[in-house]
């Protein structure tokens, strides 16, 4: 067996050999890459066919970010390989995986009685922990930062063993050899990748191989957008032609149907229901009662949920939440809570404020295409999973747990999302489905297939946190409003806290919350230092208990932290007769990369100086690296206020795919327009008043505005692009409302004030 330092392994994992992974000892790990038939597996990562197939493992769940296109991109391009040969699979779960940038930026979830022994990506802790828990999850747009490195090593060590095995046949030095388009060449002599893996196979890998001078990227070039694209995505022809599987599509042998309905709020119970309005009913198959909610399973899927319907289930309600209280709660928060400061620079307080402003926001809803949906076959002591999940080592040992099955006896095959926005980190479903299996394999083992209704993704899916903002700021004497100090407290609940518990502690939803009642959150209020030079900025927590749990969605706390910000600025520029680009500019002189983020968003959405009446509007936020500027152009219409324009310019630094960077940044644009106009929810007796998609006044096609954007060309490290506009446009679009109208929308969504 043939293991490198860096865990690389070739001919060994044709016959079953282990990979080696490393931490603070030594740790072995089963082959987590089968080959098939006449197929050669190179590390973890990749296999080559005798035809010349080339199948990527991709660890991360697929939905719509583009990471099955990203990964093998990595690869394609250190091996040297034809995208048109380029084939993917989801890759089980496997310590081999494991996401450690993630679990060191979520070390405070993990680990919350000492998150700085495992804070950073190279911290030993975090590696540990990551590998011995097989932690894969997909989140925070950490994908490449993972992965990128342990793909080209896999791609630079089979390329240099199908190189050496090529030198050989032709008697000359590898160096004199190049891999390219699937084939090794040298001078006029070819040969294809198909022909030489055999051989290669058999080869002992280089310790540690020779990755190319450069790695995978595009430059962002005028007018590229309308070129051909060198890597179209590999996920896309399918979606088109209808015939991508995701979760929701699973179809087996014998399939049978549940639906599901869950009491209001967290801790009701079901007290009553009438079992016999569905009897003699040859579709109904069985009805399962659970402790917070009823299953029906029956022979089509409709039939379940009108079975639901007739059995009129009753709840007991322990509380009752309503949107009146929760705003009442995070503004007396602001008031009079206690305020625990998470984040400050420079030295002092900041004192009796010269301009003060409140903001709030709202629930939000995820609003994913894709209901949770999951599918179970419960045999012979054995639990099989199909299932979508960010996390789905979690998953999969909830559903154990659930039903008191070893880890080992539960196999959970990863399936795509129709959508997710973070809300596939939730295993609540996981637990259901392996419950309704269990009952129904009691009289007739056969798989079951459980997706929730609309209703039932609102009622018992996880709104983000809403939040409410009192801002101050303290001015420089004479400087025509020039800021030298802001405080920023933020009352919301401690959201990333509450996910923890439940993802790593396996808590209830109302456990998780009481776990983390009155802790200060940081990530809750994440994004909230300012990018501008600001020589005092104090940023304060005041963890709120709003009497629900709440969820992380895309973009999560940069999603209103940008708004308050960015709204707050404009305030204080238009207060004191600035023009909002130059106010915004004079304070970032030590961000020169935003600088050209704000001038470059300016020339594509032609700036003309945010006047009264224009309907422009400017914002810009940093995430990590990541930078963003963005134009907002509203006009009047018949309906009343529309956005007609957003102009972006966007540092991500090195681009590894820009079209799909592109289509992340456009997405994130219209995801941040729902979240200023719509998406939103009031509750009533514990019960959301949005009951379907079209009572959330999501944009529809007719009301995307036209979209503008253009990178900034970088060299440093990659940067996910799928947050950034998801901050930055709300604000924007706030402040774009305040110069065509005059008004000042302080609240998310913006109307929800009335104009």
């Amino acid at each position: 067996m043939l293991v490198s330092r860096r865990g690389v392994l070739i001919g060994a994992a044709v016959g079953g050999g282990l990979l080696a992974a490393w931490a603070l000892r030594p740790r072995t790990y089963p082959t987590p890459l089968r080959p098939g038939r006449n197929e050669y597996a190179f590390d973890a990562w990749l296999k080559i066919a005798a035809d010349g197939v080339i199948t990527v493992a991709v660890p991360q769940l697929e939905m719509g970010q583009g990471i099955t296109t990203i990964l093998p991109q990595i690869i394609c391009a250190e091996l040297g390989a034809d995208w048109r040969q380029v084939a993917v699979e989801p890759a089980p779960v496997s310590g081999a995986y494991a996401n450690i940038p993630l679990a060191a930026k979520w070390s405070a979830l993990w680990m919350p009685f000492a998150p700085g022994m495992a804070d950073e990506p190279d911290d030993l802790l975090a590696e540990r922990f990551a590998q011995i828990s097989r932690f894969s999850a997909t989140a925070e747009g950490l994908s490449v930062a993972a992965y990128e490195s342990s793909c080209r090593q896999a791609a630079a060590s089979a390329r240099m063993v199908l190189i050496e095995e090529a030198a050989e046949r032709w008697d000359i030095e590898p160096s004199a050899c190049d891999a390219a388009g699937g084939f090794v060449s040298h001078e006029d002599k070819k040969l294809a990748f198909a022909e030489l893996v055999g051989g290669a196979s058999k080869r002992e890998a280089p310790d540690p191989p020779a990755l190319r001078a450069w790695a995978a990227s595009e430059r962002p070039i005028a007018g590229q957008a309308e070129e051909e694209i060198a890597y179209p995505r590999l996920d896309l022809p399918s979606k088109v032609d209808g015939t991508h599987l995701f979760a929701g599509d699973v179809r087996l042998p014998d399939m049978v149907y549940a639906a599901i309905t869950h009491g209001p709020v967290e801790q009701s119970e079901l007290s009553e229901f009438d079992s016999n309005a569905v009897a003699g009913n040859s579709r109904v198959i069985t009805v399962i009662k659970g402790k917070r909610w009823l299953a029906a399973v029956a022979s089509d899927w409709w039939s379940a949920d009108q079975a639901l319907a007739a059995m009129k289930p009753k709840f007991s309600v322990a509380n009752v939440v309503d949107s009146s209280d929760i705003a009442d709660k995070l503004i007396e928060a602001t008031r009079s809570g206690t305020a625990i400061v998470v984040a400050q620079r420079g030295d002092g307080a900041v004192g009796e404020p010269d301009i003060a402003r409140r903001y709030e926001v709202a629930p939000a809803m995820h609003a994913a295409l894709e209901t949770a949906s999951a599918t179970a076959r419960y045999a012979d002591g054995r639990l099989e999973l199909w299932i979508a999940s960010q996390a789905p080592e979690r998953a999969r040992e909830a559903a154990a747990k659930a039903i008191g099955l070893s880890l080992e006896d539960v196999v959970l095959y990863p399936m795509p999302a129709g959508g997710s926005f973070d809300r596939r980190l939730e295993h609540d479903h996981a637990i259901e489905i392996a419950l309704i299996a269990r009952e129904v394999s009691r009289d007739n083992p056969r798989p079951v297939q459980l997706v929730w209704s609309r209703w039932q993704e609102h009622v018992a899916g996880l709104h983000r946190t809403p939040a409410a903002a009192l801002m101050w700021a303290k001015l420089i004497p004479g400087a025509a409003g020039q800021i030298a100090a802001l405080q920023t407290r933020i009352a919301a609940p401690a959201t990333a806290r509450e996910f923890g518990e439940r993802l790593f502690a396996n808590k209830t939803h109302w456990a998780a919350r009481e776990a983390a009642s009155g802790v200060a959150d940081p990530m809750a209020v994440e994004g909230a230092v300012p990018t501008y030079g600001i020589p005092l900025s104090v940023v304060e927590h005041v963890p709120t208990d709003i009497g629900h749990s709440t969820g992380r969605m895309r973009g999560n706390s940069h999603g209103y932290t940008a708004f308050f910000t960015e709204s707050f600025i404009d305030e204080a520029a238009s207060m004191f007769g600035r023009e909002p680009l130059s106010y915004r500019i004079g304070m970032l002189g030590g961000d020169p990369r935003m600088v050209a983020c704000l001038q470059q968003a300016a020339r594509l959405g032609q700036w003309g100086g945010g006047r009264e009446q224009s309907g422009q509007g400017i914002a810009c936020h940093r995430i990590g690296e990541g930078r963003i500027a963005c134009v907002a152009t509203a006009r009047q219409g018949e309906g009343g206020i529309k956005v007609s324009k957003l102009s972006a310019a966007v540092d991500i630094g090195r681009i590894i795919n820009l079209d799909i960077a592109r289509q992340q940044i456009e997405g994130g644009l219209i995801f941040g327009l729902s979240l200023a106009l719509g998406s939103s929810t009031q509750y009533s007796g514990g019960l959301p008043t949005s009951q379907r998609l079209s009572d959330l006044n999501l944009p529809l096609l007719e009301d995307c505005p036209e979209i503008d954007v253009e990178f900034i060309t970088g060299d440093g490290e990659p940067v996910d692009p799928g947050e950034l506009g998801v901050a930055v446009s709300a604000p924007a679009i706030a402040n774009a409302l305040f110069s065509a109208t005059g008004l000042r929308f302080r609240r998310l969504p913006l109307f929800s004030e009335g104009l």
